[in-house]
This record gives structure tokens, C-alpha cells and sequence, in this order.
């Protein structure tokens, strides 16, 4: 492969996330992009695969390397991979997320903000709750209204 088309597997990779194209992301993957490096504007591959909800493209990133834990920071798509999924009640992308080593009480905001129960617990997403409970998450007592 020459550079040119190394240059364009981020782009590729991103592109084939939010249509959920798992076979474009394996390949892409295969053809060598890196599963951790963050888009243009600080967003990772896993954290744009956490809140679309796509669990199978969450389990091939994590599987070639990317870090559950890895904090994005792209205007208005801040937080950990964990959270997004919490946030929209994907219980299944949120199944990988754990069962890849996420922390299930890591806040996002660098340890400020929200953690994933919280935000599954505000959404109201109860079977996600249910499920970081089981994992050992406990609530930080913030709310929509008790920020």
C-alpha cells in the first residue's frame, strides 16, 4: 500500500462506523489503521462506534488494539466510549465495552463529568444501569438537575 492510501484509512474507517459497514471496517483495519488515532476533530474510532450503538465494530476496534478508556475530545462528542454507549442505553456496545476492560466508573471530563451509570441511569436506560451495576459501577450522585 502506498502512502497516499495509508493516509486515507482513517478517513475510510470513519466513514464506515456510523453505517454500521463491518466487513469496510475489518478491512481497513487489516490494511493497517491504527484502531486508537482520533479523527480531525478528537473523536476516536471507538468512541464514534460506542454512540451508534454498533457493538460488533466496537468488538473488532478493541480486538486490534484500541483502548476501551480512551477519552475523546471533539467539540461536542467529549467522554469516554463507555459513557456514549450508557448515554443512548447500548447494551450491547456497553457488554464489549466491559467485557474489553472498561472502567465502569471512569467519569468522563478527565474525572469530572458524568460517569457511564450516571448517564444511563439519566437517560433513563435501566437495563444499561442494571448491567454497569453488575460490573461494579456506583452512582456519583449527579443528575441532569443536581449537576
Amino acid at each position: 500500500m502506498n502512502q497516499r492510501q495509508q493516509k486515507k484509512l482513517p478517513h475510510h474507517l470513519f466513514e464506515a462506523i456510523p453505517v454500521g459497514d463491518t466487513a469496510r471496517v475489518k478491512a481497513v483495519l487489516r490494511a493497517g489503521a491504527d484502531p486508537e488515532r482520533a479523527g480531525s476533530e478528537g473523536i476516536t474510532p471507538l468512541y464514534e462506534a460506542s454512540v451508534n450503538g454498533e457493538a460488533e465494530i466496537a468488538r473488532l476496534l478493541l480486538a486490534a488494539g484500541a483502548s476501551p478508556d480512551t477519552e475523546s475530545s471533539g467539540l461536542g462528542a467529549d467522554g469516554t466510549p463507555l459513557c456514549a454507549a450508557a448515554c443512548w442505553g447500548h447494551t450491547a456496545t456497553v457488554r464489549e465495552l466491559l467485557a474489553h476492560g472498561a472502567d465502569p466508573n471512569l467519569r468522563e471530563d478527565h474525572g469530572t463529568g458524568w460517569s457511564p451509570l450516571d448517564w444511563a441511569l439519566n437517560g433513563p436506560h435501566p437495563e444499561t444501569a442494571g448491567l454497569l451495576t453488575i460490573a461494579g459501577a456506583t452512582p456519583s450522585g449527579r443528575t441532569r438537575l443536581g449537576v
